[in-house]
């Protein structure tokens, strides 16, 4: 599950308006449902900035892959910076939003309904940065960034699995094996992994117990010596 998330759907302006409607039409049922409609200025702008954001991702999977962790979370964070406040509407424009049975307004009017391009590429940098922490044993961090992962894909596996390991590190058992029940529901050629995983941090946990149940003997011992002692 170390991985980084590398694919990335694109979709054509051209093919998605052909399929709804002409350009003109678009245009004038957005004007007439009170929808913001992007100007080529905006457009262009976004387009921009969407293809520097990939540029940027892979960039950060290629210094992953090579174990440069530093390197693949700076890229990453720059990823984030051109990507975040991107116009919802302009995207849906450029046919950069997901394939519905929608009209154009409805989707339009739903802007922050839809899952568009960003949002895709949002959710494979939060889990790839997870990875990152993961390796760099930054828990807390992993924990986040995979929670804002999955708050863009509730389903995405890897996520699942690196909160999971991350949680079970920092002591959360209990919700760590939620995780990974999770990832058998929406997964379920990954159980396996998931029950290795479970079974790992039920023996880190038995470990933990039994230093601590050590600790607490060698405590109580001195504070009997020293009662004896008085």
């Amino acid at each position: 599950m170390s991985n980084p998330d590398t694919s990335i759907p694109t979709a054509q302006a051209s093919e998605v308006i052909e399929s709804v409607s002409s350009p003109g039409v678009v245009q004038d049922s957005l004007r007439d449902a009170n929808v913001k409609v992007p100007t080529q200025a905006e457009l262009s702008t976004v387009e921009s900035k969407l293809a520097t954001a990939r540029s940027k991702k892979d960039t950060g999977d290629a210094a992953f892959k090579v174990g440069d962790v530093k390197s693949a979370l700076r890229s990453y964070h720059e990823t984030l910076l051109y990507l975040h406040g991107i116009d919802k509407n302009a995207l849906k424009s450029l046919g950069l939003g997901s394939p519905s049975s929608l009209s154009a307004v409805d989707q339009a009017a739903g802007a922050k309904d839809i899952t568009t391009e960003a949002d895709v590429i949002l959710e494979k940098v939060y889990a790839n940065m997870s990875a990152c922490h993961i390796k760099q044993e930054n828990w807390k961090r992993a924990v986040d960034t995979a929670d804002k992962a999955l708050s863009k894909n509730a389903a995405n596996s890897k996520a699942l699995f690196r909160k999971a390991k991350a949680l079970g590190e920092l002591g959360f058992f209990e919700k760590a094996e939620t995780a990974l029940n999770e990832i058998k529901k929406v997964a379920p050629n990954e159980a396996p992994m998931a029950d290795a995983e479970l079974a790992r941090q039920k023996m880190m946990d038995r470990e933990r117990q039994k230093v601590h149940d050590q600790k607490m003997r060698g405590w109580l011992s001195r504070e009997k010596k020293q009662a004896a002692n008085e």
